[in-house]
């Protein structure tokens, strides 16, 4: 055995981990290199950055705190090009044509039901706040480093037309989804089957979203994502729950889900990112669904976020990205999973509601009123839909159109099957 360091020594290697970890300049998780004090400190002073000082707190049935935090006071505001922002409460337009699709049609009546999130039942924020979920220790220290707490892994983005099986298996993710690209586009709207998929390992996910994209796959991509996940790792539980996303450099240094760092400025008091949903759908019994519209102000420039037909959420502000400063060139819709080959085998997370396309409403999840805006700002039907799944043995996608759902797919899977090892 060596003999011990003098102390004044350890504290100088302990020192000089810390300022490696805080330059990014390693790519082991600082946390695990940090002595248990020094990483119990960042963690810390992580918290006290993310959860900001509430007026009022909400205990959810689900063990999720909420606090109503001024709006002023917001993670927003710690960006340094938003310090003297003055928050717009609301865009100044909507895309022409949202009232028309949102008129009541003859569709199946199980999805007419009424969608809440469950915080709600103990209370909601007063006006003048936004309810935010609040982080937790562990939530952090689920994390592969405090720095990649709420950030996706690069790599994870659906690119259709690249079906070589390399790239398809190097980042462990699978997507089942509809796009369109070739033009381009200011916004996107879809209604999107509620389900509770499981999820076979705490380090995968399974999550149904839409994605405006802009810029090349390389990166520079820029993303705007929102939808609902199932995500043991981010959430600490199974639970469905409404998220967005952004990243303005292919998920490597810029965004993150719902809150968790500063961009995203939210204007509504009633429903908090990364909430969980109540109720979800159930296998040939009552269906639910949520609707997520996201457009380009044509003002401002800023893309905003509406939530159902009466929950205008807030925006991203157009400075935080290059391509979309100016308009998406793709947008998807769709389903997406990590697999992460326990055992070497397929995961058996599954997608969407864990059933094929081809069986069908109550038993297969939906997409449906699927729709772009266009420069005009008008709501319009996508031209020339394309589908892409990796592997469709395991999750797949059908799409269609008719009167009442307009286009619309059905997607997903259960993983691992007897066709997909």
């Amino acid at each position: 055995m060596g003999a011990a360091q003098p102390s004044g020594r350890r504290s100088l290697s302990a020192l000089a981990v810390l300022i490696f970890c805080l330059w990014g300049l390693i790519s082991l998780s600082c946390a695990a290199r940090l002595s248990p004090s020094l990483q119990k400190l960042e963690v810390q002073k992580h918290l006290k950055r993310l959860n900001k000082e509430a007026v009022k707190s909400i205990k959810s049935p689900d063990g999720d705190i909420i606090d109503c935090v001024h709006i002023s006071k917001q993670p927003a505001f710690d960006h340094p090009f938003l310090k003297d922002h003055k928050i717009q409460m609301r865009p100044n337009y909507h895309p022409e044509g949202l009232l028309e699709e949102n008129k009541v049609s003859a569709e199946p009546k199980e999805s007419l039901n009424p969608i809440t999130q469950l915080w709600h039942t103990n209370g909601k924020c007063p006006e003048d706040t936004i309810p935010v979920r609040r982080t937790k220790k562990d939530d952090v220290l689920r994390a592969s480093s405090i720095k990649r707490y709420g950030r996706k892994k690069q790599r994870t983005i659906p690119k259709p037309r690249s079906a070589d099986p390399d790239l398809i298996n190097e980042s462990g993710h699978q997507h089942a989804i509809a796009y369109v690209e070739g033009d381009k586009y200011y916004g996107a709207k879809g209604t999107i089957n509620v389900w509770e998929p499981k999820i076979q390992q705490p380090n995968e996910f399974s999550l149904s979203q839409l994605w405006i994209l802009g810029g090349s796959f390389g990166e520079d991509l820029n993303s705007i994502e929102a939808g609902w996940q199932v995500s043991p790792d981010l959430y600490g539980d199974n639970n469905t729950r409404l998220f967005t996303y952004w990243t303005s450099d292919a998920y490597q240094a810029t965004g993150c889900y719902n809150l968790l760092c500063s961009g995203f400025i939210q204007v509504n008091s009633q429903v908090a990112m990364g909430a969980s949903i109540s109720p979800v759908s159930a296998f040939r019994n009552s269906q639910y669904d949520i609707s997520i519209l996201v457009w380009k102000d044509p003002k401002e420039g800023h893309w905003w976020m509406q939530f159902g037909n009466d929950y205008v959420l807030g925006y991203w502000p157009s400075f935080l990205f290059s391509y979309l400063a100016e308009s998406a060139s793709m947008i998807e819709w769709g389903g997406e999973v990590v697999n992460s080959e326990p055992d070497g085998q397929h995961t058996s997370t599954q997608m969407g509601s864990g059933r094929f396309p081809e069986e069908g409403f109550g038993k297969a999840s939906y997409f449906k009123n699927i729709q772009v805006v266009d420069s005009s700002n008008n709501l319009k039907a996508p031209k020339g839909i394309g589908t892409f799944t990796e592997q469709s043995n395991c999750y797949d996608v059908q799409t269609g159109n008719n009167g009442d759902w307009g286009h619309y797919f059905y997607y997903g899977g259960p993983g691992k099957n007897p066709n997909c090892q």
